[in-house]
């Protein structure tokens, strides 16, 4: 079993903000492999079951504040026994330019709030985590400003094309593990999802099944 989390904070007043694009990203997911998520008892959360290829699925969004990742990623991992190479935590950076992805198999919080809370909770940075570019607000824009700003009518296409590649990521961690994962997505923003790349994680999911 393998677990996803989106982080973002909860409310229809954040829905679409910068800060919420880990919530996008495994929502988008959620609707392409049928999976859907509702309460989720005991683990602050929205959760759901389902498969991408062969391999078992929790998809989960963390009902607490993004400053309380922690709270939720820690339960859902007791409560299903996954293990720190098994979670994968999707989030926004404002240290990548807007579009570009970088999974890693571990590392620290960067400065990440909802990352912060996981690794104090997890007592470890030992786990994946796919950040999701966002880019750096101007000079004159408050970094806690924008991230909960929402995106520009000029950004959405280049957002909802980001969230495919973000999905298409995930798929991969899932079905063909870490190393091949990064070294498909992690390039520069221009690098669009290519129609080989779909089919080579179209090949992997089948021939796992």
């Amino acid at each position: 079993m393998k677990l996803i989390v989106g982080l973002g904070n909860p409310g229809r007043i954040y829905l679409n903000s910068r800060h919420n694009i880990g919530f996008s990203a495994v929502k988008l997911l959620g609707r392409s492999f049928k999976i859907s998520l509702k309460k989720d008892a005991g683990t602050f959360s929205l959760s759901g079951k389902g498969r991408i290829g062969n391999q078992n699925i929790i998809l989960a969004l963390p009902l607490s504040f993004m400053n309380l990742s922690g709270l939720a990623a820690s339960a859902l991992m007791k409560k299903y026994k996954i293990d720190l190479e098994d979670l994968l935590v999707v989030c926004d950076d404002l240290d990548l330019e807007l579009g570009r992805l970088k999974i890693r198999p571990f590392g620290s919080s960067g400065g990440h709030r909802g990352l912060a809370s996981i690794i104090e909770h997890l007592n470890s940075d030992k786990f994946p985590r796919l950040r999701v570019g966002i880019g750096r607000p101007s000079a004159k824009t408050e970094a806690s400003e924008y991230v909960l700003s929402g995106f520009t009518k000029r950004e959405k296409q280049e957002v909802t094309d980001m969230l495919e590649r973000a999905c298409a990521c995930c798929q991969s961690w899932a079905v063909a593990g870490i190393e091949d994962t990064m070294n498909i997505f992690n390039r520069s923003a221009s690098t669009l999802l290519s129609a080989s790349t779909r089919s080579i994680l179209s090949e992997r999911s089948e021939s796992k099944e």
